[in-house]
């Protein structure tokens, strides 16, 4: 059997989740061909790329609003080449706003589609429940608690665990990571990591900063290490970080985003994937979430989000364990009051490191490999 499988992967956590799911079929389906939108990690593993993953790499209203004409184009080009090609099965890896209307394209033309990452339905928008219907013969699920609300609504969903927990150690190799990367292995390590798409580092940058700043002057010694998804990412980091003339000095690197992770005490993270990642690392972190004014106005005017929290590590745990801050609330000061909180009550530190290894270990399912077995049940005989 030598089938052909399509793929559109938006940003830097689909690209990874793409290169592993591409990894696993491949074991299981030596000939398969894999075409589609991605990122370098899926390229690796032998993708046929047809556009870049990072051109769906959008976050908000605002920004979509802004981008619609090139995303529209962008979405029609690979619709007309996939129905050309006619995959035995295509998968959009993340990226719903893009991925669902072309899923429901090819879907209406016979040809089976997966969703691979559920959109938050069950937080915000929960209409959007009636599209996936429309859009997907089956969903995969990262997270075990989504399927409970898709079987409530007749979508066929799959939890297949999250290849994170699988990639990443259950005991996190700190005195390694800190070694590799240099740092002292005394040193109290703050980590910033300000996300990974463009929008959300330019919203970001400037406040994680400042906070690196305001920590520099209440406690002395303090070693910052901020890790890069993208040489763009960098590229906006560093024109912000030239705009705090009294910025302490910052450790950029490259990548390397899990060891930066494992090496740290605590962590300033943008909300999304890097939540998880650093709950999967065991590190007490602060998330925040920022988005572009006119996004935010929309959500809070019409009051359509329907969870407490929007970090993953407290969607997953099911309380505030992690501090959140969201839009305004994202000041230097409050972020960094939250930050040495974190490093400082060390019972606290224990029993929410405690709780992170316990959902490590629910997440840990083999999820590449179960994501695929879902995949081939799809293909046709």
């Amino acid at each position: 059997m030598t089938p052909t499988i399509g793929l559109v992967a938006g940003e830097a956590s689909g690209d990874t989740l793409g290169a592993a799911l591409i990894t696993a079929l491949r074991a299981r389906l030596p000939g398969a061909r894999f075409v589609g939108v991605t990122g370098p990690k899926m390229r690796a593993a032998g993708c046929e790329s047809w556009a870049d993953a990072e051109e769906l790499a959008l976050m908000g209203l605002a920004e979509i609003v802004r981008h619609l004409p090139r995303l529209l184009r962008l979405r029609r080009a690979l619709t007309a080449r996939f129905l050309e090609a006619r995959p035995d099965v295509f998968i959009g890896i993340d990226a719903p706003e893009f991925n669902l209307g072309l899923e429901r394209r090819l879907k209406s033309a016979g040809i089976r589609t997966v969703q691979y990452v559920s959109p938050q339905v069950w937080a915000w928008r929960q209409g959007r429940v009636r599209t996936m219907h429309e859009s997907c013969d089956r969903v995969l699920c990262l997270l075990p608690f989504e399927t409970e609300f898709y079987a409530a609504h007749g979508v066929d969903a799959r939890f297949v665990g999250h290849p994170l927990a699988d990639q990443l150690p259950l005991q996190p190799d700190r005195a390694g990571a800190r070694a590799a990367l240099g740092l002292d292995p005394a040193a109290t390590v703050v980590a910033i990591l300000p996300g990974s798409r463009g929008g959300e580092v330019s919203r970001l940058a400037e406040p994680f900063i400042g906070t690196a700043t305001w920590l520099a002057a209440q406690r002395r010694g303090l070693v910052f290490v901020a890790p890069m998804a993208s040489p763009k990412v960098r590229a906006l980091f560093e024109a912000a970080r030239s705009a705090v003339p009294d910025a302490p000095p910052i450790m950029i690197v490259d990548g390397q985003a899990q060891r930066v992770l494992a090496a740290a005490d605590v962590v300033l993270v943008a909300s999304g994937t890097a939540t998880l990642e650093t709950l999967l690392t065991q590190r007490p972190m602060v998330a925040a979430y920022r988005l572009a004014p006119l996004t935010a106005f929309v959500l809070q005017r019409l009051g359509i989000v329907k969870v407490k929290h929007f970090s993953q590590p407290n969607l997953l745990l099911g309380r505030a364990a992690v501090p959140e801050f969201f839009q305004d609330a994202v000041q230097p000061a409050a972020l960094g009051v939250a930050l040495l909180d974190q490093l400082d009550d060390g019972p606290r530190r224990e029993a929410l490191m405690a709780d992170f290894a316990r959902v490590h270990q629910t997440l840990r399912a083999g999820g590449a490999a179960r994501a695929a077995e879902a995949v081939i049940e799809l293909l046709p005989a």
